[in-house]
Order: C-alpha cells, then structure tokens, then sequence
C-alpha cells in the first residue's frame, strides 16, 4: 500500500470523490475521525514529526461542510447513549474527537466547531485538572533534542540511560522516539526529574513560552481546568488521556492502571461532572496490548478509543474503538476515502491490516 499510497492521494481518491463514490458505496457504521488541534495562523511549524498531526482552521471547516453535507455527524451524548443501548447510530454517523488537549483547541479550534454547529469530544490528560500551565512531556523532549548541540551524549538517571548521536534531523528524531519509549517505563514524577536533568546536561533551558497571546505556546501549551469550562460550556465533551500521555504498552502494569484511573478521577473532580471516555496515548497498535485494552472497562469509562482502524463499516469493540487519524498533509479526498471506510476496505483487500500487538 505504501507504492501506491502517492497514486492513491493524487489520482484514485480525487476522482473517487468526484463521482461521489465514497458517499454510495460507505456502508452503515460509526467513523470516530481525530484530530489534535488547528495551527495558530501565525505559528511557523517546526517539524513534520512535531506538526504534522495539526491541520488549519480552513481545512478544519472545509472537513466539517464535507461531513455535515454529506454523512451524519453526531454528538458525543449519542455515542454514550448508543453504548447504553438506548439509541441508534443514524446512516453513516461520524463522531468528531480531539486528543491532548492543547490550548489550541480553544482558541484556534472551538471557535470553527461553532461557526458549523459542531460537537466535539475532547480528550485531555490529568494536567488540565489543574491551573498549572504546562505541555506535553514528549513534545519538550522533541524541542529539547533539536535544540541540543551536535555531537554524542549520553545520560543516566533515575535507573533510565539515554544515548545516541545528535547530528542530522534524522538521528534526533530517531533518538527522540526511542527515548519517548524508555521514559513511558517511568512515572510522571520520575519523568518530569528526567528532563530537568537532561535540560542541565545539554545545557539549556525549558525555552518555551506559555503566554496563551503568543502563538508558539497556542501550539504547544495544554489548557488548564478553568479553560476547558468554555468548552463544555460550548457543548462540547470532555473524556479522559492518561495523566500524562504515556506509551501505556510501556508501561508496568499498575503504572498504567493509575495512569487511566486517576486521570478520570481528577477530571470529574476539577469538571464536576462524569467521564465516560478514554482515548489511549498515540492510540496505534504498538502503544497497546490486551493487558492495556482491558483497564478502562475495570476504570468505569464506557467506552476506549484507539487511533488507528477506523471508518464506516469498521468493527467496533466498545474499549478498542477505532478512529480515523487526521493528520496535515491529508487532502480533502483522501480524508472521505477514510472517513467512508474505502481507505481500509483497500487495505483490507491488500491484505494489510494493523493488528494491536499480544500481550
């Protein structure tokens, strides 16, 4: 499929779209999409690793017209009372997601979610139960990596060694996601110890603003508790990410266990209202197991989603949902061929499919 993936993007799809194929061939279903935010129009992206999972307010709304026009998109509350056996799923539904919780999504993304009449369910993690600004502790590590001088490092701390060589963009994005693995064995606290110690090994500082006027911290910056009351306020959903954003297949048993309990427990308690949802960190095959996939069932969420699989016609385990990544480079077209299932009905008969990994 990945031969063929440039053919696909630029010839099949567009003229699929035309033809209105996707719309009479999707079958019934439910399409989970995500997303992860909009870009601040005045944010210069970094890096496609770092970036590339934002897309912009237009091509956010020029989705949202596509789906309202043509599918049927649904509330979070429908998909609660779907789960409960009180409701049914419309002719193509489409549930709208959002993962992390990035301050973006309230200044650059509700503000498009309302202009279309759209909700959205939002999964934030344990730091926005708080009014401690904050950010993503991978993203910090992927600045701080391509910040760092050139040259080999290495590192040992709190039982954790980081090594490698930091020349080509290559080989600093390549450590980065290795590093991204071994710290996910650590606890928030132990991780957050990490970083400081690496930040004075490499001799720099946190560098990043968290000013919500200034566009770079609109993109990386999490919201706080008091920030996602406009949300709700908006009518949007709130469900739980991890208290920070672990590779849970990574992690010891009990520390993921915590990982997903807690978090919805500091939610509810900072939202004063139930979480029902949970979606997995990074949400693709390698970042869960069966071990992983059973706790937020044993959590009290009524539903799990994933990041990967998804699309019409698409099988839908209740604690192993499958969503449609929307990602940056992705066109209008190709956007539909996922939405409405095609993408994953051809990969299918290509025989490829990704499958979460045994415990």
């Amino acid at each position: 499929m990945k031969i063929v993936s440039p053919f696909l993007k630029r010839v099949v799809y567009p003229s699929l779209s035309t033809g209105n194929v996707f719309r009479r061939t999707a079958p019934r279903g439910l399409a989970v999409v995500t997303y992860h935010g909009v870009l601040p129009r005045e944010y210069e992206p970094i890096d496609p690793a770092l970036d590339g999972n934002l897309i912009s307010a237009e091509m956010l709304r020029r989705q949202l017209r596509l789906l309202q026009a043509h599918y049927s998109v649904i509330t979070p509350e429908d998909v609660l009372a779907w789960r409960e056996g009180q409701r049914e799923l419309p002719p193509r539904a489409v549930l709208l997601t959002c993962d992390d919780g990035l301050l973006n999504n309230l200044t650059e993304m509700l503000p498009v979610l309302r202009e279309e009449e759209a909700k959205c369910l939002f999964f934030v993690t344990g730091a926005s139960s708080s009014e401690t600004r904050g950010m993503l502790w991978y993203e910090e590590l992927f600045l701080l990596y391509l910040r760092a001088p050139a040259g080999h490092f290495e590192i040992s701390h709190e039982g954790v060694s980081l090594f490698g060589d930091l020349q080509s963009k290559e080989e600093r994005r390549a450590l980065w996601w290795s590093s991204v693995h071994k710290l996910s064995r650590l606890s928030q606290e132990t991780r957050t110890s990490f970083l400081s110690a690496l930040r004075a090994q490499l001799g720099l500082d946190a560098a990043h603003c968290l000013d919500r006027a200034d566009p770079v911290a609109r993109r990386f910056a999490l919201m706080t508790a008091s920030e996602l009351c406009p949300l709700a306020c908006a009518g949007m959903a709130i469900g739980a990410h991890t208290l920070s954003h672990p590779i849970l297949s990574q992690s010891p048993p009990e520390l993921a266990r915590y990982e997903i309990a807690e978090c919805r427990t500091q939610l509810e308690s900072a939202l004063q209202q139930p979480v029902w949802a949970f979606a997995y960190p990074f949400g693709d095959a390698q970042s869960v197991s069966p071990q992983v996939l059973a706790i937020p069932e044993q959590a009290g969420y009524h539903a799990a989603f994933l990041n990967f699989g998804g699309g019409l016609g698409a099988d839908l385990p209740p604690f192993a949902l499958p969503r449609v990544h929307v990602t940056a480079e992705m066109s209008l077209p190709e956007f539909e061929a996922h939405v409405s299932g095609f993408h994953a009905w051809l990969q299918r008969r290509a025989g490829w499919s990704p499958r979460v990994l045994a415990g």
